[in-house]
């Protein structure tokens, strides 16, 4: 059986992420042969003086849709969260593997929950939308803007002062670092950034084999989650960088899918949120719920908020 070549970002999320696609497309095909790719993105390069590089929209998935249209690599496994809802032409999202916990996480260096932190504590946080939510529970927090995957945030919070930070459990507990969650938010109570949790495999559009071996990684259900998620992000404007917080999830009986959608004020003033729920007959059906909401929230006056928003930070790799 042919090869294939995945592509990656080199940071240890990214690899592991490549790694299990990679184990998981071998499972299910015996004797194909899965080599990695590195790719370094320009949401990796720091800038002058070593700092972070502005955050712009595909910066961490542009160079690795390059080398895919290029031809150069058959796969790229992205964060779906990372991954713009507007592909390049020529690309298509071929498969969502099972999602692992959408929510995100309180780290706090002495074990202590939100509630608990003393007041007036910093918290290492560069995500207005996570900003936001914490700030609408406790307003005396102090807010201390961080980049960088994983490991650079957790070294940040041991190394400094501040006393807590937030990440996505997804990216811990696939690190093996579960055990540093002092908190788990519950997502239908402080939003996830949208499909976060979820894996994207992107592949060229045309490119019947790739699609046909990606087939039994396919996961409805989380598809169906992150296609309503995306498609309520880009019918508020499109971007990872909005202040907008999503989570889809199916009815007990399977029967329904369950969207909540939240934009906010960056100083937690107001968080404006709306819940609607649909049959759920395939993709379209999801992406449709995921539309409407928009409207709605824009209805609400999510398009005021918007207008006034820094724009929420692309985070990467947590």
């Amino acid at each position: 059986m042919a090869g294939l070549i995945i592509g990656t970002r080199r940071s240890p999320l990214a690899v592991w992420q490549a790694n299990f696609v990679r184990a998981e497309l071998e499972r299910a095909w015996q004797g194909l042969r899965v080599e990695l790719r590195p790719i370094t993105t320009s949401g990796d390069r720091p800038s002058a003086g070593g700092a972070a590089p502005p955050a712009e929209k595909g910066m961490f998935t542009k160079e690795i849709e390059g080398e895919l249209l290029a031809g150069r690599i058959d796969l790229a496994v992205h964060s779906l969260k990372d991954l713009p809802t507007s592909l390049p032409q020529g690309l298509a999202l071929a498969a969502v593997p099972a999602r692992e916990d959408p929510a995100d996480a309180l780290m706090a260096k002495d074990a202590l929950a939100l509630e608990k932190l003393p007041r007036g504590a910093k918290v290492l946080c560069g995500s207005p939308r996570r900003v936001a939510q914490l700030l609408a529970r406790r307003g005396d927090l102090v807010i201390v803007p961080v980049r960088g995957n994983v490991d650079t945030r957790i070294h940040k919070l041991e190394g400094g002062d501040a006393a807590a930070t937030v990440l996505a459990c997804a990216g811990l507990i696939r690190l093996g670092l579960a055990e540093k969650i002092t908190q788990r938010f519950d997502p239908e109570d402080f939003l996830p950034a949208a499909a976060q949790g979820a894996l994207g495999l992107e592949v060229r559009a045309d490119d019947g084999r790739v699609l046909e071996l990606l087939k039994p990684l396919d996961h409805p259900p989380s598809r169906a989650a992150a296609t309503a998620e995306r498609a309520l992000l880009k019918g508020l404007g499109g971007g990872c960088r909005l202040p907008v917080g999503a989570y889809a999830r199916s009815s007990a009986d399977g029967r329904e899918l369950i969207l909540t959608g939240m934009v906010a004020k960056p100083d937690g003033s107001l968080l404006l949120k709306r819940t609607l729920a649909a049959p759920l007959f395939g993709q379209g059906a999801a992406e449709e719920l995921g539309g409407r909401l928009a409207r709605q929230l824009l209805a609400d006056g999510a398009d005021e908020i918007l207008r006034e928003a820094p724009g929420d930070t692309p985070q990467g790799d947590d």
